[in-house]
């Protein structure tokens, strides 16, 4: 904080410096230049950047401009050469009439720093005017008794030139009557009288003319002639004479066209016609003859014109009083026309930067120059502008202003600025200029884009098709232009196994989220990622939201049968003994679903059964038990096929066939059936593990029969003779084999393996279940009943 303090500080000292400076540069002597009028266009005046004593590119880089209210339009400025042109023919009688010398003000204007040079431009008059003569003919009447030495005041020329160029001379044409008195009033006019020389004889001579010649001080001179006619009266010996010979009056500017202005008044001691007086004016300007009238019989004088403070302050009126005699007296008014406070205040703007950069500090935004027409406390001035903003009114040299901001400026909180300069003068009643400006304040990056959210959870469902739209994210950029348009990118993720590259994309231009490929719920639940949003700005600013999708489950996969196995070469059979009751556990089906949730809640229904009403399956766990007890009616094989069906939309299924023995003990063989058909090996890897482990648990058990057998064969060979299995009494042998429920059944078994007697060959006779809590002699009841039924059977 206390370094912004000091830098404002030292900024706000070099900025009162630049002032200052730019104070006392104006406050010297301006730089005057001279150039004779109708001087033709282009041509060379000076060079500023040697004025100025800088150098052409300095001058062209610190943005130096002509700023004036009337010469803008005649100079013209050559920011390459820094020469100073005229730009069009000057007249000087237009700009200037009788003011000499004519000076035209102007400024020499510095922007970068802020500096102003006074200048004046100098028109030089050249004699390109003429005298000339209101009149082409002058009467005068003159009494024969008129004493030589007499002298008659002549109606003097006009000369629009000034100085050495304006009226200097009169002469006439040569004659033994008369000569010329040429005069000056002190006040830069010259006029003439006409002298008498030698004593008239209206008798001899009634009438002469005469050629007046008025010559202007140009080198070389012009001339211009009028004709004076001179009557010869009878004797006239009275001259009008004026009350006052001066009157001085003070006209408002706003006084009415038609009001009086003053009344002159002269008398005349002849009588009849000599006395009779008529008033007109004797020498005036064409500009003169425009703004006054005067009745030339009451001697008032009147406004013909509006008057105009600021364009002529005072006029000065010569009134001649004539009789009917032809003689003659003159008195001068002098009109003072006083200001009032007509001319509201203006505003000349010199200069005006926008838009102005957000972050730009103090900044001059305009440069413009006051004035008021108007004299005293009229020409007065108060500037100002509106409360709260950021703007400040900086006064400078020569009424001139610069409009600087305090601070900088933020165009998120606003756009534009209207500002209304206005200027009050002091005068009865004030009057006031309001000058409009609007400042636009443009952009800069210093806004990073904002998204909607910082989290976003997408959910898709699985298998969808490629290229599928699974969302959209959402940034905004406060900035404008190409500061806001946001443009949006995938993040690498932070997991590197995770191939975001060929899972989702995203559109650059408004965040839409694709799935390039179709997801599977079993390999792929749920992922997340990063997303980048940046702006177009320089330098480009970023933020980042989390992305989270999650996949749905679809009902993709059917229920897989773990047991009874579908692919084996020959069909599982389960043994069921006919003395098993309502209820008895025939074997469990095992199935397995990939998918989740309901999708993976599985049901068993019995489709088909040899005998229907026989046996039943749980809906839940897939156990198949007995629905009521068995009798010797029951058929020995049968089949059933049991359907394993999800809980999904549409469900999935698979089916299962078992085959199922009824025998009277577990004495007799397993018997295969003559129907069931060898299912070919499915190449799914589980069922490949399966297999080889029934492979591996079928080998031991075969190695266990292997020696039962062995064992078997060498006590056979001790007895004597034998026609069937011989049955231990007490527990059971430790050569039994128990096989406990590892697939679908949940209770232990042992079983028993006998051999045919008398067989060299040593076939596998019977698997026979041994019950703990049979007796003995029921074994071998059901041995022999066994025995007959194989018999029976062709074995």
């Amino acid at each position: 904080m206390e370094a912004r303090v000091v830098h404002a500080l030292q900024k706000r000292q070099v900025s009162l410096l630049c002032v200052f400076l730019g104070v006392s540069w104006a406050g010297a002597e301006p730089l005057r230049y001279f150039v004779a009028e109708e001087t033709e266009r282009g041509t060379f005046l000076a060079n500023l950047a040697i004025d100025l004593g800088l150098g052409v590119e300095e001058l062209s880089a610190r943005g130096c401009r002509i700023v004036s209210d009337e010469t803008i339009g005649f100079l013209l400025l050559n920011p390459l050469t820094g020469d100073l042109l005229l730009n069009e023919k000057l007249d000087r009688e237009e700009l200037c009439g009788p003011t000499e010398p004519c000076v035209l003000p102007f400024q020499l204007l510095l922007e970068k720093p802020f500096q102003i040079f006074r200048a004046e431009l100098w028109v030089r008059d050249i004699n390109d005017h003429s005298p000339v003569f209101l009149d082409r003919e002058i009467t005068l009447n003159i009494l024969e008794s008129t004493t030589p030495g007499a002298t008659f005041l002549l109606e003097s020329a006009h000369d629009s030139d000034v100085g050495i160029n304006n009226l200097r001379n009169y002469t006439i044409s040569s004659n033994v009557y008369f000569h010329i008195n040429v005069h000056d009033n002190g006040e830069g006019n010259v006029y003439s009288e006409l002298v008498l020389d030698k004593v008239l004889d209206r008798e001899e001579v009634p009438e002469l003319r005469l050629t007046l010649t008025a010559l202007d001080g140009g080198s070389p001179p012009r001339s211009g002639t009028t004709l004076i006619r001179i009557l010869v009266l009878d004797i006239n010996d009275n001259v009008p004479e004026f009350v006052e010979s001066l009157y001085k009056v003070q006209v408002p500017e706003n006084s009415p066209v038609g009001s009086l202005v003053v009344t002159v008044s002269a008398r005349d001691l002849d009588t009849g016609s000599n006395g009779e007086i008529v008033y007109a004016f004797f020498y005036a300007t064409e500009r003169t003859l425009k703004t006054f009238r005067i009745n030339s019989t009451s001697g008032n004088l009147h406004l013909k014109a509006e008057l105009n403070y600021e364009a002529i302050q005072t006029y000065t009126l010569t009134i001649q009083a004539k009789d009917g005699g032809g003689l003659s007296g003159k008195c001068t008014v002098v009109v003072h026309v006083t200001d009032i406070n007509d001319n509201p205040p203006e505003l000349l703007m010199s200069s005006l930067t926008s838009p102005i950069p957000e972050n730009s500090p103090e900044t001059v935004v305009a440069v413009f120059r006051i004035r008021d027409r108007d004299s005293g406390n009229n020409a007065k001035m108060v500037c100002s502008i509106q409360d709260h903003l950021p703007f400040v009114l900086k006064p400078s040299v020569e009424n001139f202003y610069t409009l600087v901001t305090e601070r900088a400026l933020d165009r998120e909180e606003r756009t534009e600025y209207n500002i209304t300069i206005t200027v009050t003068d002091l005068g009865t009643p004030r009057l006031k200029t309001q000058h409009n400006l609007t400042v636009t304040v443009s952009d800069v990056n210093d806004n990073a884009p904002t998204f909607s959210q910082t989290t976003y959870t997408l959910r898709v469902r699985e298998n969808n098709s490629p290229a599928l739209h699974i969302g959209s994210v959402s940034a905004t950029d406060r900035d404008s232009g190409a500061n806001a348009q946001v443009t949006y990118s995938l993040l690498p993720p932070h997991d590197p196994q995770l191939p975001l590259g060929s899972l989702v994309s995203i559109n650059a231009d408004n965040g839409q989220l694709f799935a390039l490929r179709s997801l599977d719920f079993e390999a792929l639940q749920a992922f997340e990622f990063r997303v980048g949003a940046a702006d177009r700005g320089s330098p480009a600013l970023s933020s980042q939201a989390l992305v989270r999708v999650l996949v749905a489950d679809a009902n993709d996969n059917a229920p897989f049968v773990l047991y009874p196995l579908q692919n084996g070469s020959a069909p599982c059979t389960e043994l069921v003994p006919r003395a098993a009751e309502a209820g008895y556990l025939v074997a469990k089906v095992v199935a397995v679903d990939g998918d989740s949730g309901q999708n993976a809640w599985l049901s068993y229904q019995l489709l088909k059964a040899t005998e229907p009403g026989l046996f039943g399956v749980w809906a839940h766990n897939g156990e198949v038990r007995t629905a009521r007890p068995l009798s010797e009616r029951d058929a020995v094989k049968h089949r059933l096929l049991v359907l394993v069906r999800d809980h999904g939309e549409p469900p999935l299924s698979a089916s299962v066939t078992l085959h199922v023995l009824l025998v009277d003990g577990f004495s007799q063989p397993y018997l295969p059936l003559p129907d069931a058909a060898a299912a070919e090996a499915r190449a799914d890897p589980l069922t490949v593990y399966l297999v080889v482990a029934l492979a591996s648990v079928s080998s031991l058990f075969l190695f266990s029969v292997l020696v039962f057998v062995a064992v078997r064969l060498c006590r056979r060979r001790r007895a004597a003779s034998g026609g069937g299995c011989s049955v231990p009494e007490g527990p059971f042998p430790g050569h039994l084999v128990d096989v406990s429920g590892a697939g679908t059944l949940s209770h232990s078994y042992q079983y028993e393996v006998c051999l045919r007697g008398g067989s060299g060959t040593g076939d596998f006779k019977f698997l026979k279940p041994i019950i703990p809590n049979l007796q003995f002699q029921s074994i071998g009841r059901e041995v022999e009943e066994y025995s007959s039924r194989q018999n029976d059977l062709g074995f």
